[in-house]
This record gives structure tokens, sequence and C-alpha cells, in this order.
């Protein structure tokens, strides 16, 4: 249960160039490299609740561990995949349904931070988070 609490954004490393790859605007990607992201996370067995909250929406997201679910991120990108445990790292494989191509995604504690790691097409870039 190590993920759970609240866990607001600290620094993001290569975030812009993740988000180019992505295929958003310059404009979106500017917002959101500040987008003062906070997670809060609630895990209980197989089950998580986590609670995105930023400059631009609130979402409640519920998934349980290897079940596939839907979802889509701040500039509206439609995902669909699963999280999985893996040792002590959640991995998130999502494929986008407009155009199929995979989004992983990686959490794990560090010490005292939340680091959330994203792959897609080969560029890597990751959020660091601190406990509230």
């Amino acid at each position: 249960m190590a993920f759970n609490g609240t866990w607001k954004i600290e620094k993001n490393e290569n975030y812009e160039k993740f988000m180019e790859a992505m295929g958003v605007n310059v404009m979106k990607r500017k917002l959101g490299a500040h987008d003062n992201l906070k997670l809060t996370i609630q895990q209980d067995g197989n089950k998580f609740l986590v609670k995105e909250s930023s400059n631009f929406r609130t979402i409640d997201i519920e998934f349980t561990l290897g079940v596939s679910f839907e979802y889509s991120l701040a500039d509206g990108t439609e995902l669909s995949g699963s999280w999985n445990l893996e040792g002590n790292k959640l991995v998130g494989t999502f494929t986008r349904k407009d155009n199929g191509k995979v989004l992983t995604a990686y959490r794990e504690i560090v010490g005292s931070e939340l680091i959330q790691t994203y792959v897609y097409e080969g560029v890597e870039a990751k959020r660091i988070f601190k406990k509230e």
C-alpha cells in the first residue's frame, strides 16, 4: 500500500518532448508542463482509486489490477488498457484508440518520491511527485 496518499507534482523531465510525440499542440504542451497535478491514490488489495486534480480537470479513475478499462488523457486522447503490479512497480500498458499505438506508464516509489514514467514511440518522460 506504499502508493496510498496524496502526491503533488514536484518536477518534470522531458515531459514537453513526450507530449509532442503524443501529438499535443504547442499551447497545450506549455500549459500541461505547469498543470500542478495532484494524485490521490487509495489502494485496497488489487483495487485502486486514483483522483487526478490539475489546473484543467479533476477526474476519478477506478481500476483493478490486470483488468482493462477506458481512460482519456487531459488533452482528450482516448486509451484502453490496464495496470499490473510487477514487483513494487505499477506498470500500465495502454493502446490509443485513434492510432493503435501503445503508451506504457510506470509508477514506483523511490525514497520519498512517486516517480511516474511514460514511454511513447521511443520518447521517455518522468514526472516526480512528493507526498503532501
